[in-house]
């Protein structure tokens, strides 16, 4: 995959946003009282509330790290398109593996606010994704040679 001005920007502008929104979920919305209530609104014991609170911080560090690399498009490296595809498709996951009630508990502690970070970050992900399969795949259309052309 060639990275084209206009990929590279909106991959660039897209990581950007998902690291703030990221860091944002991970650290300001999300803390161990929240935890809490979203397992009291599953009915589940909160026993493992810290735990939980560590393995969903760990998973949101990561994302923050692989949003990262999303920064690194504008030097053209082409080995960069699998791993940021990758990131971007895991991420989009997030809205469905992340447990409805902590969306919930999320919204009943900072209101609507508490799950845009999360929406915007997960929603733009798919878009991302989208985009990016999209210009790979014309990318691929495009050439006789094999190798990608500039779109």
């Amino acid at each position: 995959m060639l990275w084209t001005a206009k990929i590279r920007l909106v991959t660039m502008l897209c990581s950007i946003v998902f690291i703030v929104g990221t860091t944002l979920q991970n650290y300001v919305i999300i803390d161990l009282d929240l935890i809490e209530a979203s397992m009291r609104l599953k009915g589940v014991d909160t026993a493992g509330a810290p735990a939980y609170l560590g393995a969903l911080r760990l998973v949101g560090n990561v994302f923050i790290a692989g949003n990262a690399l999303g920064l690194l498009v504008w030097f053209r490296r082409r080995w960069l398109f699998w791993p940021v595809l990758a990131v971007n498709v895991a991420q989009a996951f997030g809205v469905y593996v992340v447990p409805f009630e902590v969306h919930r508990a999320a919204i009943a502690e900072h209101g609507w606010p508490g799950v845009l970070p999360s929406l915007i970050t997960d929603g733009g992900a798919v878009i991302l994704s989208i985009v990016l399969i999209v210009a790979y795949v014309r990318s691929r259309r495009l050439t006789r040679t094999g190798d990608p052309v500039r779109l």
